[in-house]
């Protein structure tokens, strides 16, 4: 990570700076909200604990490194959705067929996952598995709207753009997230991704919020 930093240095644009009163308001927001996220949800929190550790008695939580505002890396908090079975992703990798491995190589994930079980599946799909994430919005690794985080191998894919989509902190949800997610390509995803990095505000920010609760209760491209 630290030859890319180094080779994007100067590219480097941070738009707290450019837009000060609005990611003020913005960081503002995210912790009234995660804080009275944290408390309410308290109750779904237990519950899916308890699911989880009876579905396959593994872990709970799991955190996977990604990468942040400013090329920081940031470990993304979520509910387990996979069996603990494999104890690394080689492992489970080593044991795709031609045609997963492809896949994965190509959009970074898998359309039906061996690894996803029962309790995994139903979070995923309305999207729970993502709620531990309100501890990263608390903890300022991330905000409640904002570029989905991505993992090393996919920031290359941005290009000569990474450094723009950088140049904002990740969200729990944002403009791709809100807009189909798994329905659509990753070459849309950049360019959705990209374009409210150019556009961010809080009337923008608002739609995204709406957009992405009335996609969760339709159970649109969550997958």
């Amino acid at each position: 990570m630290e030859i890319v930093q180094e080779e994007y240095q100067d590219e480097w644009v941070n738009l707290e700076k450019e837009k000060p009163v609005y990611f003020f308001v913005k960081r503002v927001i995210d912790i009234v909200l995660s804080l009275c996220g944290l408390i309410v949800l308290s109750p779904v929190f237990l519950l899916i604990a308890i699911l989880i550790k009876k579905d396959d008695g593994g872990a709970v939580f799991y955190k996977h490194k990604r990468i942040g505002h400013m090329n920081q890396d940031i470990y993304l908090y979520k509910f387990r959705s996979m069996t603990s079975k494999y104890k690394t992703f080689d492992e489970f990798y080593q044991t795709l067929s031609i045609e997963q491995k492809e896949e994965w190589d190509e959009n970074f994930k898998l359309e039906n996952d061996p690894r996803i079980t029962k309790i995994g599946n139903f979070l995923r799909k309305t999207s729970l598995d993502e709620l531990p994430q309100i501890i990263n919005i608390l903890k300022g690794d991330m905000s409640i709207i904002g570029p989905r985080p991505v993992v090393d191998d996919e920031i290359e894919k941005y290009g000569k753009d990474k450094a723009k989509f950088l140049s904002v902190k990740p969200g729990l949800t944002g403009y791709w997230a809100a807009n189909g997610r798994s329905a659509t390509t990753y070459e849309d995803r950049i360019n959705m991704e990209l374009y409210y990095v150019d556009h961010c505000s809080l009337l923008l920010d608002i739609q995204i919020f709406f957009k992405t609760i009335l996609s969760v209760l339709k159970k649109e491209g969550a997958k």
